[in-house]
């Protein structure tokens, strides 16, 4: 069977990036330097592998993100708990948390610095 090893984002700034992806609990694996001078920088969360690949592209500040694309989404022990780990980082979510259905998840939504969507569900709400 086919296995999803990661997903890729073009981001504008390197650094920025990856201190929003660690304030979430991803840890920087390794950076791979490419022939036209692009920089891959590989991120996961502790105990799984290199899940989310972040590539900057020398001379491009901002991407247009589209209307295809939506989110990531990652569980979290508890929403309350993360949001406020966040907001000492100056991550606020687009709204307040908010359950899906009568009976579904609690969950919210942050964006990276490059408009990336984030969706924190809350783990054991029906997830």
């Amino acid at each position: 069977m086919p296995e999803l090893i990661h997903t890729c984002y073009r981001i504008g700034n390197i650094d920025r990036s990856v201190a929003f992806y660690e304030a979430l609990g991803f840890e920087e694996r390794r950076r791979m330097d490419l022939p036209d001078g692009a920089i891959n920088v590989f991120m996961g969360i502790p105990g799984d592998g290199d899940r989310l690949e972040l590539t900057w592209n020398p001379g491009v500040e901002s991407y247009d993100l589209g209307t295809g694309y939506n989110h990531i989404a990652l569980t979290v022990p508890s929403l309350s708990d993360t949001l406020a780990e966040l907001d000492k980082s100056g991550i606020g979510p687009e709204k307040p948390p908010y359950h899906v259905g009568e009976h579904g998840p609690l969950i919210c939504f942050v964006r990276d610095p490059d408009g990336y969507r984030i969706e924190l569900i809350e783990r054991g709400g029906g997830v």
